[in-house]
């Protein structure tokens, strides 16, 4: 077999390459922070300027009516979520159903669940409204209406008519549940 040529552009470009070595320590320059940017005031002249007088009453109200706010805005949503009547959850559900492009294929999973499960499951998968492992579902959507996802309040309503029944086990998302289950097998 004849001797190969070595090309000489190859070895050219790889003679004015470096090597990089990090055994080294840095020699870029670090600036430090000038002390020329902070301003030194006196904490004495502030407090003496915005000494305010403050009034107990006053105070006392203003902690009653920031109370008396969050407690409506919490039981705003939930009067309204105890309105909803199941024709409507079922109207949701369908809703859904029909937005969807493919028809679901596996049905036979599904069959034995209620509509407020699906529509608890469906919420669970949903993930604009933030993560379903480790919450419960209750405080997920308090959460998501918090931040200003806009939930469905089907799923509130849904959420409080399993209260009432006291049924166990709705609190958890399903996954969460499958999630955090210990397997028992061979070992």
């Amino acid at each position: 077999m004849p001797a190969t040529r070595k090309s000489t552009r190859l070895s050219a470009a790889g003679a004015k390459q470096s090597t990089l070595s990090f055994n080294h320590r840095v020699t870029k320059n670090v600036v430090a922070p000038g002390k020329k940017d902070l301003v030194a005031v006196p904490s004495s002249k502030l407090a003496k300027e915005y000494v305010l007088e403050s009034d107990p009453e006053a105070e006392a109200d203003v902690e009653e009516i920031h109370v008396e706010e969050t407690a409506t805005d919490k039981s705003e949503a939930e009067q309204h979520a105890a309105k909803i009547s199941d024709a409507a959850i079922a109207r949701y559900w369908g809703g859904i159903e029909a937005g969807r492009k493919a028809k679901a294929v596996h049905r036979k999973h599904v069959e034995e669940l209620g509509t407020g499960e699906k529509v608890l499951r469906y919420f669970d998968v949903s993930s604009q409204y933030g993560p379903c492992i480790g919450i419960t579902r209750m405080k997920r959507w308090q959460r998501a209406e918090r931040l200003g996802l806009n939930p469905p309040v089907e799923v509130l309503a849904v959420l409080l008519k399993e209260e009432a029944k006291g049924k166990k086990g709705f609190e958890r998302a399903h996954m969460d549940e499958l999630m955090n289950s210990t397997s028992v097998g061979v070992v």
